[in-house]
């Protein structure tokens, strides 16, 4: 049995979840609305505030997908009621990040400014130069925003110059020695 699909849902007071025909699922709450439609065979039940997800039978499909759905709808639960948030720092001499008005302006070295503006569902805040803080309820859209910002300059081994996460660790290479 999965031990993540067969751990129960527990819903915060003032969270709303209905779940439709083939197992469409809408959580609302105080950050906003989700929608999501999770795969058909899982059985969903809801009781005394608590979700569980079950699985119809132990086929190697329907024991995949029973940890993910049970997952994607916790991802949701806490999206509407905590929010996701993904923390960049910059690093380089000259590199750079500011906000102007709801775009996201960087200065990463090249002959020009790279402008990424903010979407409905993703809040962008820089804190100070060198850091960048992506907020939203879904966590797959937050985790994408952040990958495409960081993708605009991954960091090098060498020096360790461009964009990473706050909580990667780059590993540094040693440079060529000179001719001795």
């Amino acid at each position: 049995m999965s031990r993540i699909g067969k751990a129960p849902i527990t819903v915060p007071a003032g969270v709303e979840i209905t779940v439709s025909e083939n197992n469409h699922i809408t959580v609302k709450g105080p950050k906003g609305t989700l929608e999501r439609t999770i795969v058909p065979q899982m059985k969903l039940s809801t009781e005394n505030g608590v979700l569980t997800v079950e699985r119809p039978d132990d086929s190697k499909e329907n024991r995949s997908l029973h940890g993910l759905s049970r997952t994607l709808i916790n991802n949701m639960v806490v999206g509407v009621t905590q929010g996701f948030e993904k923390k960049l720092e910059i690093n380089g001499v000259g590199y750079r990040a500011t906000k102007d008005g709801k775009n996201l302006v960087m200065n990463l070295g090249y002959s020009h400014q790279i402008v990424i503006p903010e979407t409905e569902d993703i809040q962008i805040d820089v804190p100070d130069a060198n850091h960048i803080v992506i907020k939203g309820i879904d966590k797959q859209k937050v985790g994408q925003f952040a990958a495409e910002v960081r993708g605009k300059r991954p960091p090098e081994p060498y020096k360790g110059k461009g964009i990473k996460y706050d909580y990667e660790v780059i590993r540094r290479k040693e440079g060529k020695t000179g001719a001795k």
